[in-house]
């Protein structure tokens, strides 16, 4: 890896938000998970979480997902396991919905660990989906449409989420676990002993403050004999 490649993706790193995800409950369409996957790693966020209630969808869609290089993409086949997840990780869960209920998506606090639930494409969130969230949020609108594609109305949230961090300085200060650093660094600057530490199910080495890998001789044999 170069150095400058290395100091790139280290100054994207610095200004990843942990505590700020998106829950996928069953979108589908690959134009809508992929503009969902790239605004949330244009926004920093590092993990998506995605809910199939359908086993095929989720082999067909869910490998591709996993694909996404900078995101990780956690697969879950109820809504209530990734909700139990989120809750545990201290994260205010939101979603979107029209009902009386409902408040101004900017009158949030999304400076707190927040998880945002997107529904599915046609039919938006459940029903439990809504029991399950913390808050209501609704996106004024004063169109004739009722509602805005999926992917239209998780990008305008969550850059009300970065605005509102941005002036509190969050993306000013480095905040991702050391491990998922090492783990980004690594598969982004060695691809091909990325590959083959996951198929021999080896831990990745420290790297250096120029991006090299750190190990001893006998990673550098296990490697060796894998390929």
């Amino acid at each position: 890896m170069s150095p400058e490649r290395f100091a790139r993706i280290n100054e994207l790193l610095d200004q990843r938000q942990p505590d700020l995800t998106l829950c996928l409950e069953s979108v589908h369409k690959n134009h809508n998970l992929s503009a969902l996957i790239r605004t949330a790693d244009a926004v920093g966020i590092p993990e998506v979480h995605a809910v199939w209630y359908d086993r095929r969808e989720r082999i067909r869609k869910g490998t591709a997902m996993g694909s996404q290089k900078w995101v990780q993409v956690h697969h879950y086949d109820n809504l209530k396991e990734a909700v139990d997840r989120l809750k545990g990780e201290g994260k205010q869960v939101v979603v979107t919905n029209l009902s009386a209920q409902a408040v101004d998506f900017r009158s949030l606090d999304y400076t707190k660990p927040t998880a945002i639930i997107m529904g599915q494409e046609r039919h938006g969130v459940t029903d439990e989906a809504i029991a399950l969230a913390d808050h209501e949020v609704v996106i004024p609108m004063v169109g004739m449409a009722e509602s805005l594609n999926v992917s239209v109305a998780a990008a305008i949230v969550l850059y009300e989420a970065q605005r509102q961090r941005v002036d509190a300085g969050m993306y000013q200060q480095s905040r991702l676990a050391a491990s998922e650093r090492n783990r980004v660094l690594f598969e982004g600057g060695h691809p091909i002993f990325a590959r083959i530490c996951k198929r021999k199910n080896m831990a990745y080495p420290q790297l250096d403050e120029q991006g090299q890998i750190l190990a001893d001789d006998d990673w550098w044999q296990a490697i060796r004999a894998s390929r």
